[in-house]
């Protein structure tokens, strides 16, 4: 694209309409600035940016600049923050500028001149000063340099980014709205009811957002809906106990490094509200310095000594509290909090005193239940741990009677009209990530809280009795009970986050109401989920989860019949569960999936402390399992819907289009015949948004170099307490349409990869970000059965490539460091793979790597070392094609695919690769030699039209 597009892309700002994403390939012909702007979720827009300014600076000669505004409490500076890690650019905040006390409007106190100065410094090459502006003592506290040569992007975030006075300094405008903006909204209008107009509602609790922050947001040519509101999928774990002798603590924070804060938070009750405490209701206002943060209600979860509350508060502007307060929501509570806290590692420890209550506390927290749990241990702290709130204390001491905790349910409180049973249950699946057109938007983009978000209260989980013939007294903790009570299913299916969240409140109150332990089964397709989510909810309730794969019976895996319900070995896993339902010791197996056997058991006792065991795997919730469990959650989504839309947009790539459910009966085709039906029957039903390839959450820093590396220089940089090493043996299969327009050349970003390793079968995905040295990618790779990979086969995907290799794997719990050894390559590659850039850098240093790194991919060195025809169409050795073609026909007999259903196409030869890209190219000239004729026709008939009522004028 030439510099003029370029520019006209980024002066005009696009067209104001929604239009379908596009690809996420990184096919060279695609741009994504031709195709701004786009209306996005929080996950996409972070992909497309980074993208956008990677395209960008590659076509732009000096400083690349980038706006993120939105209103306050709606995600933008999370999204600068995301986004710098990657690129390793210079964020400026606009709260910097504030023009000293505060007064008047939050527009006035910007100093815009000072702003534009040091943007225009930037982009002329200069160095620059930025202003420090200091909440607490509410003035700036001096300056921060800012060097020309740092990054070639800078990211200007605040409310009034886009404003017009900085627009034309902005390359790349971004608008975030929704986040704790919407869901403010969202609530108040459901606390109020339908009283006021929601433009009215928007003037009083945002006031500045209609006037002066929305008209600046419909200049963005990137505009994202954020639709997080909360999760726990990131938990801040907490003790709490009272601190009788502060000086027992006093030697960690006599630290140069403990931080003094000091907070006001309040709590308002909605108006229509009753005096009695529904906590849950309130919104928690909580004031440091010049700064609010919201949240809404007491989220949090106790479980046993733990305090668990998510990633829940956001800032928001000074006058929303004002608006509240003249919607008619009362402050029932306020307190002030002085903090002295120190970090411990990855755990902070505070001492917090309360004026109110006029005590202090000490508080442990950290992101690890076990990690929180054990340096409490260490640190030798005896207090009683406290699981009741600041405010619950409070309310307790004024006497005010409590709402939120129900009585007990027993049997005679269960009426039978409480039977919610699904008469027609109706398959869960997640729809295609489509842009709805502009006119059916109720309201603009701006400001329209979808349905889901105007409904903020989550159900609650009740009884429904199975069996009308109790209808007596029944003891609650007799066995009889026990069987008789049966959850009702929830009536809808929720988001990951929520569903975290019912799934833990579900426990909860299966412990209360019926005796130990809880059984819990999560099912759901490969790739769906269900293995993360039943991990989070252990580390949530603190219990043990055992995989239905270690139940594989050694015989049926020899065959890679992994998705085979009968290759369970149910009776075992049947006198499992029931030596845990008596309180009995049991023995589990541990399979070993790479000699296709049985290693050991290992021996497992549900103790009172925890009460739970969660059982996950693809037939969890089977009717021979399911009836003996106590909680059945379904998940669907995942890779499992990823791999169901990258299929349909090769399809339609090549001129061919599939339904969604065409793809589906082929590629999972026992999902539909045998999962499928007994998801639907599940207590909880959730749906996983998740992409691994959009999503930032999932990044994996990784550094590749071919310099060959001592082992004892790779033990080095290791923690020896936490060391561990392995070896792995793997096939890398590449999986490609005929037709696939490529340029004639094979792309990793056209292919499927699928890995196969210890008799597994792994979908790679593998749609990386690039930047400087570093390769972006998903931090794990998602299990599919051979029937899938047989499927894609069935439908016309081709094995054009595959890479043997071994790798030894050394790990320390912060970072990985992996040696392969490919088949092809004279030397081994070494890779360093972690969640934190800064670590995986710091240890290639170490190792003496720099200068040597690689971005490119395995697939794309060992093309290189190929002959130029092999490099083009076939992608392998002519003298490996036929191990390949041995590799396939194996997958096809396993995955039970016959000779008749599968395509003559497959064979692998460059002739049949010429012959293809040939037939393709000549689909392509036919369109456009359709659309010219067309064209010429419609023009040659305006001349002829024209002519004659000029003849006949005449």
């Amino acid at each position: 694209m030439d510099d003029e597009v370029v520019q006209r892309v980024f002066q005009e700002g696009g067209r104001d309409y929604f239009q379908q994403q596009p690809s996420t390939s990184t096919s060279s012909s695609s741009s994504i600035l031709q195709s701004l702007p786009l209306h996005v979720s929080f996950d996409h827009g972070y992909y497309l940016l980074v993208k956008s300014i990677q395209e960008l600076r590659e076509k732009k000669e000096g400083l690349v600049t980038v706006g993120i505004g939105g209103p306050s409490g709606s995600g933008k500076t999370s999204l600068a923050e995301k986004v710098a890690s990657v690129i390793g650019c210079t964020v400026i905040p606009m709260e910097n500028y504030r023009g000293g006390t505060d007064e008047g409007t939050d527009l006035d106190s910007i100093d815009f001149d000072a702003l534009i100065r040091n943007l225009e410094d930037l982009t002329e090459g200069k160095d620059t000063k930025i202003p420090v502006f200091d909440f607490h003592q509410k003035k700036r506290v001096g300056s921060k340099a800012i060097k020309s040569a740092m990054s070639g992007v800078v990211i200007v975030d605040g409310t009034y980014a886009l404003h017009a006075k900085l627009r034309s300094l902005l390359d790349i405008r971004v608008a975030v709205v929704g986040g704790v903006h919407f869901s403010l909204l969202s609530k108040v209008r459901y606390d109020i009811g339908d009283s006021c107009s929601l433009d009215y509602l928007i003037d009083s609790i945002f006031p500045l957002f209609r006037k002066h922050i929305e008209p600046d947001l419909h200049h963005a040519q990137i505009r994202i809906n954020n639709s997080f509101v909360s999760s726990f999928r990131e938990a801040i774990y907490k003790l709490k106990c009272r601190s009788e002798s502060p000086d027992g603590q006093s030697t960690f924070f006599l630290k140069d490094e403990a931080q003094t804060d000091n907070f006001i938070e309040m709590y308002l009750r909605p108006p229509s509200a009753n005096e009695e405490a529904r906590i849950n209701d309130w919104i928690k206002v909580r004031q440091s310095g010049i700064r609010y943060y919201l949240s809404l209600g007491d989220q949090r979860i106790v479980d046993k000594n733990f305090i668990i509350r998510p990633k829940a508060e956001f800032e928001v502007g000074r006058m929303t509290l004002g608006g509240l307060l003249a919607l008619g929501y009362n402050v029932v509570v306020s307190y002030k909090r002085a903090s002295t806290s120190v970090n411990i590692g990855s755990l902070s420890l505070s001492l917090e005193t309360i004026d109110t209550l006029g005590e202090t506390f000490l508080v442990l927290r950290g992101t690890d239940r076990k990690t929180v749990g054990a340096e409490a241990l260490r640190m030798g702290i005896t207090g009683q741990w406290l699981t009741k709130s600041y405010l619950e204390m409070i309310l307790e001491r004024k006497g005010v009677p409590r709402l939120n905790t129900p009585p007990l349910v027993s049997a005679t409180s269960v009426s039978h009209n409480q039977e919610k049973d699904i008469a027609a249950p109706k398959p869960i699946r997640t729809t295609p990530n489509l842009v709805s057109r502009l006119e059916d938007l109720a309201q603009p983009w701006t400001r329209s809280p979808t349905k889901s978000k105007m409904e903020p209260v989550l159900p609650t989980w009740h009884f429904a009795s199975s069996d009308r013939s109790h209808g007596g007294l029944v003891a609650t903790g007799s066995s009889a009970f026990r069987d008789t009570m049966k959850l009702a299913p929830m009536p809808d299916s929720y988001d990951l986050d929520r569903g975290l969240l019912l799934a833990v409140q579900g426990i909860q109150f299966l412990l209360e109401n019926k005796s130990v332990p809880v059984i819990v089964g999560i099912g759901g397709p490969s790739g769906s989920g269900k293995t993360s989510l039943a991990h989070k909810t252990a580390n949530i309730v603190g219990c043990e989860v055992v995989s239905l794969e270690s139940y594989f019976k050694p015989e049926q895996v020899k065959d890679f019949k992994y998705d085979d319900f009968n290759s369970l070995d149910l009776p075992l896993l049947s006198k499992n569960i029931g030596d845990i339902k008596h309180g009995r010791k049991t023995k589990i197996p541990v399979f070993n999936l790479e000699t296709g056997s049985r290693s050991c058991f290992k021996e497992l006792e549900i103790s009172e402390d925890c009460g739970v065991i969660i059982f996950e795997g693809v037939y969890a919730l089977h009717p021979e399992i399911r009836k003996s469990l106590d909680l059945w959650i379904a998940v669907v989504g995942g890779v499992h819907s990823h791999l169901i839309s990258r299929v349909q947009r090769d399809k339609s790539r090549v001129g061919c289009f599939m339904s969604q459910n065409e793809i589906m009966m082929t590629v999972f085709p026992i999902f539909q015949q045998h999962i499928e039906p007994h998801l639907v029957h599940a207590h909880l039903k959730i749906r996983n948004d998740f992409d691994p390839v959009l999503s930032p959450e999932s990044s994996l820093f990784v550094l590749k170099s071919n310099k060959q590396v001592a082992y004892q220089d790779i033990l080095n940089i290791l923690d020896s307490a936490k060391f561990c090493s392995s070896v792995q043996n793997f096939i890398d299969i590449y999986l490609r349409l005929p037709g696939t327009p490529a340029n004639g050349h094979i792309a990793e970003s056209d292919c499927v990869r699928v890995r196969i390793c210890e008799g597994r079968f792994a979908l790679l995905i593998r749609e990386p970000i690039r930047e400087g040295n570093f390769i972006i990618q998903p931090k794990v790779d998602f299990d599919i059965s051979i029937s899938t990979v047989s499927g894609l086969l069935n439908l016309g995907y081709q094995a054009v490539a595959y890479i043997e290799a071994s790798a030894l794997i050394y790990q320390d719990g912060k970072i990985l460091i992996e040696v392969d050894h490919l088949q092809d390559a004279p030397s081994p590659y070494l890779q360093i793979k972690g969640v934190n850039k800064e670590a995986v850098a710091a240890a290639g240093s170490a190792l003496k790597l720099d200068g040597s790194y690689t971005t490119k991919s395995y697939l794309q060195i060992i093309l290189e070392r190929l002959p130029l025809v092999e490099r083009s169409y076939s992608g392998i050795h002519t003298h490996q094609a036929a191990r390949l073609q041995e590799l396939v026909d194996s997958i096809q007999s396993q995955g039970g695919s016959t000779p008749s259903e599968s395509s003559q196409s497959r064979e692998v030869s460059p002739m049949d690769g010429i012959i293809e890209d040939m037939q393709c190219r000549i689909r392509r000239l036919e369109r456009w030699h359709t659309i010219n004729t067309v064209l010429w026709t419609f023009l040659m008939s305006a001349l002829i039209g024209y002519s004659l009522y000029q003849r006949k004028r005449q």
